[in-house]
């Protein structure tokens, strides 16, 4: 169960409030010269860790089955061109930081911060698209993690 600040559950269980959730989303990486700040709203939302200018973004959360892998997607919408324009130029994969806060109090985190990269980023005329994931996937790694050679296993190969 995930603990949530007094004013949020309250907003939650009333009937009707005027209270707002706000999706607040941070991309980072070393290319850029400061963080790319974004918030699923229709002003900007100012943090202590900068402001976040409001831009439409979706996050598509995995559906659960048992014979696939889970996955999040992220589209970002592409109107201005700036967002596209700074992900071009990176080399590697941006860190991705996911947070829910109140409007009434920005600097209070109700859900997250979630914490990933952005994978398989495309850029068309309208959105930009990619999968959230974790740095270190495990599904990508090597199984066994050691291949066995004469070079480094000699007993092996006698």
């Amino acid at each position: 169960m995930r603990a949530v600040s007094a004013p949020a559950l309250q907003a939650m269980l009333a009937q009707d409030t005027a209270e707002v959730f706000i999706a607040l989303l941070r991309i980072e990486h070393p290319d850029l010269a400061a963080p790319i700040l974004l918030a699923y709203n229709t002003e900007t939302v100012s943090r202590t860790d900068g402001d976040y200018l409001p831009y439409p973004f979706r996050i598509n959360l995995p559906v659960q089955a048992e014979d696939q892998i889970p996955t999040v997607s992220l589209t970002v919408d592409n109107t201005d061109l700036e967002v596209s324009r700074q992900i071009r130029l990176l080399t590697g994969q941006p860190s991705v930081t996911l947070m829910v806060v109140l409007a009434s109090s920005p600097n209070t985190a109700e859900a997250g911060p979630f914490a990933m990269v952005l994978q398989n980023v495309q850029v068309d005329a309208n959105t930009i698209t990619g999968t959230l994931g974790q740095e270190d996937d495990i599904f990508a790694q090597q199984v066994p993690g050691q291949t066995y050679t004469p070079s480094n296993s000699p007993g092996m190969f006698l």
